[in-house]
């Protein structure tokens, strides 16, 4: 629900700001202006993409998927990493690089900066509302390594898209101003490609990031040596011998455990330890949803 609320703010945000951004730049010709606008649109579909992505995760296993959909998630942010935001960034080099050529003059300035100044207040207001979320699930983590550990893609991609819209905002700003100040609107076109650049650059950090989850990430090793330290310490016991685990979403993660127990147990009393160690397991680490315990020999 907390990722849903953080898209939800920042699509609201970024559709008022696209539409504000297109209609000044109509007016003001200004290149980077437009790259901007084409930056929030594809903010805002990359929004929309997510929250499906959401919606369809949250589907009951069936015969088809009997694990469930919560990997629909880590599909559909690879998809907007990708596509989305690597599209947008094309689409800023080449309208930069188009304007670069045909030099057309700037006019009515005084929009353009009005604009910026909503978007960067708007953009703020969302990305606090990212920023929060995700140094609430970060903890003492560095921010990067956060950002590598994240199991929910839909929190860092929202916050690094607005990250890149502060940035982009500044570069739309400076290159405005000095494209003004010289009477040159090549500045104007060099800070779209600039724009461009950065909306590629960041697609490829979240392209990474996205596809090591769909591929499938283990819970970390503290969890992990936490876990098997709870199966050993059980009095049926001897020791783990083997164990494999994945994210199938953010919060359902799926746990097989190799075990070697006792000689000396018959199978009603194996079953009991395996229900008794599950939910122990689920009590400390609810995002656990998927057991399985197999009974192993020396």
């Amino acid at each position: 629900m907390r990722s849903k609320t953080v898209i939800y703010i920042a699509l609201v945000s970024d559709m008022l700001i696209a539409v504000t951004k297109f209609i000044v730049a109509t007016i003001t010709r200004s290149s980077a202006m437009a790259s901007e606008g084409v930056h929030s649109v594809i903010d805002c579909i990359s929004q929309l993409l997510l929250l499906w992505g959401i919606r369809k995760s949250k589907q009951k296993a069936d015969e088809m998927r009997p694990f469930g959909y919560g990997r629909e998630l880590y599909f559909w942010s690879f998809i907007v990493s990708l596509t989305m935001f690597s599209m947008g960034g094309c689409i800023s080099l080449y309208e930069g690089i188009a304007r670069f050529r045909k030099h057309t003059a700037l006019s009515h300035l005084g929009w353009n900066y009005l604009v910026l100044a909503i978007g960067a207040v708007f953009t703020i207001i969302s990305g606090s509302a990212s920023l929060k979320v995700f140094n609430k699930q970060r903890g003492d983590i560095s921010f990067w390594k956060a950002i590598r550990q994240s199991k929910d893609p839909a929190i860092f991609i929202v916050l690094l898209g607005d990250m890149g819209d502060l940035a982009g905002l500044f570069v739309a700003f400076i290159g405005i101003y000095i494209a003004h100040l010289f009477n040159n609107p090549s500045y104007d076109a060099i800070a779209s490609i600039i724009i461009g650049a950065l909306l590629i650059s960041i697609s490829l950090i979240l392209v990474r990031e996205s596809r090591s989850l769909l591929l499938g990430e283990a819970p970390s090793k503290k969890i992990l040596r936490n876990i098997l330290d709870i199966v050993e310490a059980d009095v049926t016991v001897i020791k783990v011998k083997d164990h494999f685990s994945t994210y199938l979403a953010p919060d359902d993660v799926i746990l097989q455990l190799i075990t070697v127990f006792k000689d000396d147990l018959n199978t009603q009393q194996i079953t009991e330890a395996i229900e008794r160690i599950i939910k122990t397991i689920q009590e400390k680490y609810p995002r656990i949803k998927q057991i399985f315990i197999e009974p192993h020999r020396k």
